[in-house]
Parts: structure tokens; C-alpha cells; sequence
């Protein structure tokens, strides 16, 4: 293993074993020894990265209500193909060559689970969002 492979490996944080068995599937164990471990890595840039598409949409995010805003999340990840496919590059790009190619076999389902992770996770880290936790996080 090259020296890229062993930094990736080496700061991700660790998940649970618990959420790995021997019955699963092999999208399943990939969701679970990968992307998960990168997107908890990578969540404050995925964060900072809402925050950016917020307010590039003019700031709309912040009248609508805690329902409204949690559909939001969940249009903006399923439909602005441009913001989708950024987000799947912050992550992505934490792949390993191996990891990588795995991926590529079935990348259509993996992107799936992917992006309904990087949802649930901007959803649970909504608070965030709020205009004076935004301003504050900048400052």
C-alpha cells in the first residue's frame, strides 16, 4: 500500500464492528466500511458545503419551516445534479484505488446510498443551518 491509501485509512474515524456482519451484501458492507466512516470525515466540509449552496440560492433555506427545510435538503441532494455530483466528489476523492474500484462495479447503487446518507446527515446537523450559527461558524 502506497502512503495515500494508508493516510485515507488512517483518518477515518472508526464505526462500529457491530455494523458489520457476514450476511450482508456487498453494497451493504461497502456502505459500511466506507462510505460511512468518509462521510462522518468529511461532514463539516459537506455542512460548509449546504451552507454555501444556501446561500447561493439566495437564502431561501431559512424562511421556509423545519418541515419545508428538511424537504429542502432532500431536493437539493435528489435534484441539482451539479451540488449531487459535487458532493459525491468530496467523497469519492477519499476513496482508496481498491475502494475505488469497487465502487465503479456498481456505482449506481452506491451513489443511492451514498447521497441518503449525506441527506440524513445534513438533516441531523440541521441546526446548523441557522443564519446566526452560519454567521458565527464563519467568524
Amino acid at each position: 500500500m502506497n502512503d495515500r491509501e494508508n493516510d485515507l485509512l488512517k483518518a477515518r474515524p472508526q464505526i462500529s464492528p457491530k455494523s458489520i456482519s457476514e450476511n450482508m451484501s456487498k453494497d451493504e458492507r461497502f456502505q459500511n466500511t466506507t462510505l460511512r466512516p468518509v462521510i462522518k470525515l468529511q461532514s463539516p466540509l459537506l455542512i460548509a458545503a449546504f451552507r454555501n449552496y444556501i446561500s447561493k440560492h439566495k437564502n431561501v433555506f431559512h424562511g421556509l419551516s423545519l418541515e419545508k427545510r428538511l424537504l429542502y435538503i432532500e431536493n437539493a441532494i435528489q435534484k441539482d445534479m451539479k451540488f449531487r455530483n459535487s458532493l459525491k466528489g468530496m467523497i469519492i476523492g477519499q476513496f482508496t484505488i481498491e475502494e475505488y474500484q469497487t465502487y465503479i462495479e456498481n456505482s449506481s447503487a452506491l451513489n443511492k446510498r451514498m447521497m441518503n446518507i449525506v441527506v440524513e446527515r445534513l438533516k441531523d446537523n440541521i441546526l446548523l443551518f441557522e443564519k446566526e450559527v452560519a454567521f458565527s461558524a464563519v467568524i
